[in-house]
């Protein structure tokens, strides 16, 4: 009897062990996926949003909010794993210059329920470009066709 409830007591004692070592596998692997997946569905959200006509005309980069929400949210929604429960939140959504601020919380394989969200990322992102503005607006001043470059009238 001695030996049956040894082998008993290490049977639990290893069932319990492989259920420590997968919450700590999820947790651990399931923080790194939602960074990169908070990152990676982000950067191409800001690039979906970019007002083109607004860049062409100033030479400045701006992004429409509400675009990149819906496609943060569609891109996000594309990618995520089915077994967790998230909440987004949006902070900070600046159009010129192009900054966003979200933040992605995430359950792990022990919540119970919606409101017990453990897991947080927040991504912060600005967007940047390599246009010389001093260029622009000196080839505009230079320009008597543009906007810029006209003569003031009296």
């Amino acid at each position: 009897m001695n030996k049956a409830m040894l082998t008993v007591g290490i049977i639990i004692l290893s069932l319990a062990t492989l259920l420590m070592i997968n919450i700590i596998s999820n947790y651990s692997s399931g923080s790194e996926l939602d960074y990169y997946l908070v990152k990676e569905t982000g950067e191409a959200a800001m690039i979906d949003a970019i007002d083109v006509k607004y860049y062409r005309d100033n030479g400045l980069l701006r992004i429409d909010k509400e675009k990149f929400v819906e496609s943060f949210i569609r891109r996000f929604a594309d990618s995520v794993d089915t077994t967790r429960n998230y909440q987004l939140s949006f902070y900070d959504l600046n159009e010129v210059p192009p900054k966003v601020s979200v933040k992605v919380d995430s359950s792990t394989v022990l919540s119970f329920s919606g409101d017990n969200l453990e897991m947080s990322t927040q991504m912060d992102a600005i967007l940047e470009n390599t246009y010389d503005k001093d260029q622009f607006t000196n080839n505009e001043f230079n320009d008597m066709d543009s906007d810029l470059g006209k003569a003031i009238e009296e």
